[in-house]
């Protein structure tokens, strides 16, 4: 079942879901993102999702290991939402989250009625888009919101004229 989106009802405005990570390109996405909420009068939401996978030790370095990672994720998010506010003028909410990443954008999605747009960058090598993209574009793309992938190579004028 899909939830309503209320992004266009009184009260409410239309958020852009702009997913951060450590890659090169993820900065086009956010910036792109940013554009968008600011020329539409939206909003912007930046997530991080922590990966499983990643604490699958002792006890003690199990929780020594998730520390680090919502430390890292915290300044990552930092950083990009300090990018957002310097280069666009606009507020980002942050969402932290541990999980897969296709399933915590549904979940996100679900929980926020205002996400109407899902934005993505894709890398620009000769290997592939990167594993989001990839991800997505496989058997978890029924995302109930339109998505846009942003190219890598797009540059700041670029990204400008088409948001």
């Amino acid at each position: 079942m899909v939830t309503k989106r209320l992004s266009g009802e009184a009260g409410h405005h239309r958020k852009f879901l702009a997913i951060m990570d450590e890659t090169p390109e993820c900065e086009r996405a956010l910036l792109y993102a940013a554009r968008r909420a600011v020329n539409s009068g939206g909003g912007l939401i930046l997530l991080f999702v922590i990966e499983p996978g990643d604490f699958q030790h002792w006890l003690g370095v199990e929780q020594v290991m998730r520390e680090e990672a919502l430390e890292r994720a915290e300044q990552v998010l930092a950083k990009y939402a300090s990018l957002a506010r310097e280069r666009c003028g606009v507020e980002a909410e942050t969402v932290i989250r541990e999980g897969r990443p296709a399933e915590q954008i549904h979940a996100l999605i679900e929980e926020d009625q205002d996400i109407a747009i899902l934005v993505l960058a894709a890398a620009a090598a000769k290997e592939g888009p990167g594993p989001l993209v990839s991800s997505v574009a496989g058997r978890d793309a029924a995302f109930p919101i339109p998505v846009t992938v942003v190219p890598a190579n797009l540059t700041d004028e670029d990204i400008e004229s088409l948001s």
